[in-house]
């Protein structure tokens, strides 16, 4: 039976493409067939074949599974704002519902382990009434936190983590992802992290610059990942 994440993030920036790419990178190595799906992207650019957005082309290159782009990042928008405003400056309406449709041709292709990303925090608006976690909840997936180490991160996993179990799904694992190199009392904020999210740790990746997907996905314990998806 093929496995599922939803990867999303305590905020936008914190790093959800890098982990859902190294997910990918890391279910592959052990010779599972993986596939990536970013089911809506604001911020592209124009190319020969359409617009591409680079966290999209990112799964692209991370899975080990052929899908045209339009599979993988069903619904993308040239501007880099928040999707229910980039669809409005399109003159587009979307709901869960449609975008649920689209991502339905990728998830029906042969498949071991399938990683979907969202978009910005949890509950980035897909339109007036509704939000991306709409949409997690649609697929069910057992979700991947990616909490970006930085002053203000405690109360923003623990929220989203709230959320996430609010909205019935489970919270199989987070990964810690240093964006500020500086960062006071790291290691404390990580323990207290490991004590109050309720779920493992599946990762720590150290701020570096430029850190490529394959030493990322060389950080992440899948193992742990899928006896946390279901405990």
């Amino acid at each position: 039976m093929a496995e599922a994440w939803f990867v999303t993030g305590t905020d936008t920036g914190v790093g959800k493409t890098l982990v859902a790419a190294a997910l990918l990178r890391a279910a592959g190595a052990s010779g599972a067939r993986t596939i990536g799906l970013k089911p809506i992207a604001s911020g592209a650019v124009a190319t020969a074949e359409g617009l591409r957005n680079e966290d999209a082309c990112a799964l692209l290159a991370a899975m080990n599974q052929e899908l045209p782009y339009a599979l993988v990042n069903p619904v993308v928008l040239a501007p880099a704002v928040a999707p229910h405003i980039a669809l409005a400056e399109a003159g587009l309406a979307l709901d869960v519902a449609a975008l649920h449709a689209r991502c339905l041709p990728a998830l029906a292709r042969p498949h071991d382990v399938a990683v979907v990303e969202g978009a910005g925090g949890w509950r980035v608006p897909l339109n007036h009434a509704e939000t991306l976690a709409d949409l997690a909840r649609r697929l069910g997936f057992p979700v991947v936190l990616v909490v970006g180490l930085r002053l203000g991160c405690i109360n923003h996993a623990l929220l989203t983590a709230e959320a996430v179990r609010a909205d019935g799904l489970r919270l199989a694992g987070w990964v810690a992802n240093q964006v500020d190199p500086g960062m006071a009392n790291l290691a404390d904020n990580l323990a207290t992290l490991d004590a109050m999210l309720g779920a493992p740790r599946i990762g720590f990746i150290p701020w570096r610059a430029g850190i490529d997907v394959r030493t990322a996905a060389g950080l992440l314990d899948i193992g742990r990942l899928r006896r946390g998806a279901q405990d």
